[in-house]
């Protein structure tokens, strides 16, 4: 019962050559299960090597079940033992990689990647810091790993099955009762190690279910590690295994977690078995494992692991740590139900300090009910005594204020946050990011990066950093950066929070540089799936990147696309996002610009402006003055006189003198 590969000499030419390309980092390998990729990528590597003797071949291998666990495919070659934000986890993987530009990393069905491995292998790609070769299916990889090939950034070389393959489930439904218990075991936790596999069936079932095929081993770092031989073997043996999943479960999680180590990829390993076994784990180790998935920003892991403490006890960490996990999924109707549960009465201070926070974020961006949680988030202050409660209090209330429109209250209250000697962390961050944008809008151009150097040291783990990454593109933009700020963007961009919708968020910043450089198509395309992920959240972030879309479309002069787009963003916006009214402004005028309508446009753009400055946020009124002028307006020269003074700006020169130019 062999599995027939097939041997594909012009692609292991091509991925060769990739490899020995200067100028590369090496070959993607792409095609569906039964091509023969990872042949093909051994052999290329192993055919590097014998010219390049001092090169290192490592290997890791992405499996079902470690797409669940962070770093879990990487577990044994990078280190983490800093739990911070998902970037700064990145940053300590790659230097503890030890990557070197002549070795060469197999990175196999990479489409199995967990999200920060996944984001570990684009990185070590962009950089070039190493030669390797990923083999993927295109239709199921994660976005950090399409991104390989969509930003170009590997030589792609795609296999075809050959069509003599074995059919996989007649190949299962085959095997004998000892052989098909080890493939189960393999189906349910990929890779076992060789002792544990002999332990838990015996040594003759590991060797004949080597000897069909079934089953390989491979050395790491001196442990023998036993794989399914084929993806496909292992997918057909879960989906048969039905309730008998949850014994098997139990068994492995014995052997599994007397070998885990302090590395965050074997807990959490642990804790994902057990899960689904009939030996849970209790309640608190469970919620130590969700509070540890989510500082690694994985939501969909922290929540089912939340879930399960809360099954076994109900507890207010419980139920924090799921509210979270699904109000920055942007469920927040569920996470809405998690946290009412709570009875307030009965928490401690720091207790409800601790629930009302989520709480009212949830109701101000998840919700849409801005005023109530305004309202609420008083009441509770009203509740608190201690000097550091009752500042984190007044940061998120700084946060919503400037979300609101008020950027003069956001500021003065997160300048008494930051003043203060009892500030946390959590207020710190958002104070900080709060102040940084606040100043970027009004024209505060020095204060910025200050600022944002100060809420980036916080180390918060929600999406506050892409509140910074606004106002550092902002004040780029206005000084004319507009390299600089497409660098921000692109930082942003590189898959640093893993998941949605921070991979959409941060397209949305790298869109709003492409509108100033004048590529209102490329922003148009990129805000398309990025409007469509956010819009379905309740975050600010939603009307915004319609309203952007909106105005690339209408400057393109796509009057119906734009008509569209500005509808849904109009029925969107509201006081949650009314720091970004101005915006909206524009988009009507550009949209009224596609429809040849120049008296409608120049009108929007100056009610645009006119809110902008009623608002204090002189930089965006410069923006606002300079596209009326853009669009006909021939008595805009005055105005933009006169809110230049406020933003004093490489930008704003150039606008002024655009202006005088072309009167």
């Amino acid at each position: 019962m062999p599995w027939n590969v097939p041997q594909h000499d012009e692609a292991l030419t091509a991925v060769s050559a990739a490899l020995n390309d200067p100028d590369c980092p090496g070959a993607v390998v792409l095609g569906p299960d039964g091509a023969g990729k990872s042949t093909l990528a051994h052999l290329a590597a192993e055919r590097y090597a014998a010219t390049h003797p001092d090169a290192v071949l490592r290997r890791v291998t992405g499996t079902p079940t470690e797409r669940h666990i962070p770093f879990g495919a990487f577990s044994h070659l990078v280190e983490v033992s800093d739990i911070g934000k998902p970037a700064a986890l990145l940053r300590a993987a790659r230097a503890s990689l030890h990557a070197d530009a002549h070795d060469v990393l197999i990175v196999d069905d990479a489409n199995q990647l967990d999200p920060l491995s996944a984001t570990l292998v684009y990185q070590v790609a962009l950089a070039g810091e190493t030669k390797m070769v990923v083999t993927a299916r295109a239709d199921t990889a994660p976005p950090a790993i399409r991104a390989l090939w969509n930003d170009a950034l590997m030589r792609v070389i795609s296999v075809e099955t050959d069509s003599a393959a074995t059919d996989p489930a007649e190949f299962v439904d085959q095997l004998p009762a000892p052989v098909r218990e080890v493939l189960d075991l393999l189906s349910l936790q990929e890779p076992i190690p060789l002792a544990d596999l002999v332990g838990l069936t015996s040594p003759a079932a590991v060797a004949e279910a080597e000897r069909l095929g079934v089953a390989e081993q491979f050395d790491r770092d001196g442990q023998a590690l036993v794989y399914t031989a084929h993806p496909l073997f292992a997918s057909t043996a879960r989906t048969a295994l039905g309730e008998h999943a949850r014994a098997l479960r139990s068994r492995l999680l014995v052997p599994a977690a007397a070998r885990a180590r302090e590395h965050p990829s074997d807990r959490l390993r642990v804790a994902e078995l057990a899960l689904g076994s009939d030996t849970p784990q209790s309640g608190a180790a469970m919620e130590t494992a969700a509070a540890e998935a989510l500082r690694l920003g994985d939501l969909e892991l922290a929540r089912r692991l939340a879930e399960g403490a809360l099954e076994q006890q109900d507890s207010l960490t419980g139920r924090l740590l799921l509210g979270q996990a699904l109000a920055w999924q942007g469920r927040g109707r569920a996470a809405d139900e998690v946290l009412s549960a709570v009875d307030a009465t009965a928490l401690s201070g720091p207790e409800l300090i601790e629930w009302a926070l989520p709480r009212a974020a949830n109701q101000f961006w998840m919700l849409g009910q801005p005023e109530r949680a305004t309202a609420f988030l008083q009441a509770t202050r009203h509740r608190l005594d201690d000097p550091a409660a009752m500042t984190t209090i007044d940061a998120l209330a700084a946060t919503f204020a400037m979300n609101a429109g008020n950027l003069a209250s956001a500021r003065e209250l997160a300048d008494t946050v930051l003043n203060s000697s009892s500030a946390t962390d959590t207020a710190v961050a958002w104070a900080a990011s709060t102040a940084s944008l606040c100043a970027a809008r009004m024209g505060r151009f020095d204060a910025v990066e200050p600022l944002a150097q100060r809420a980036s040291a916080a180390e918060h783990p929600g999406l506050l950093r892409f509140t910074v990454g606004l106002a550092q593109i902002t004040a780029r933009l206005m000084s004319d950066d507009l390299s600089g700020a497409q660098t921000v963007a692109q930082q942003y961009t590189d898959f640093a929070e893993l998941q949605q919708p921070g991979r959409a968020i941060g397209e949305v910043l790298l869109a709003r540089v492409l509108l100033e450089s004048g590529e209102s198509d490329a922003a148009a395309e990129l805000l398309g799936p990025a409007s469509a992920t956010l819009e379905r959240t309740g975050y600010s972030w939603g009307p915004l990147s319609l309203t952007l879309r909106a105005t690339a479309l209408g400057r393109l002069g796509q009057l119906t696309e734009s008509a569209k787009v500005l509808s849904r963003a109009e029925s969107r916006h509201g006081t949650k996002s009314a720091l970004f009214s101005p915006e909206l402004g524009l988009a009507r005028a550009w949209r009224l610009a596609a429809g040849r309508d120049e008296h409608g446009a120049v009108n929007a753009a100056r009610q645009a402006a006119g809110m902008a400055e009623r608002a204090g946020q002189f930089a965006v009124a410069v923006l606002c003055w300079r596209d009326a002028v853009r669009l006909g307006d021939t008595r805009a020269a005055t105005s933009l006189d006169r809110v230049a003074t406020q933003a004093d700006c490489a930008l704003t020169r150039r606008a002024v003198q655009e202006t005088r130019s072309s009167g």
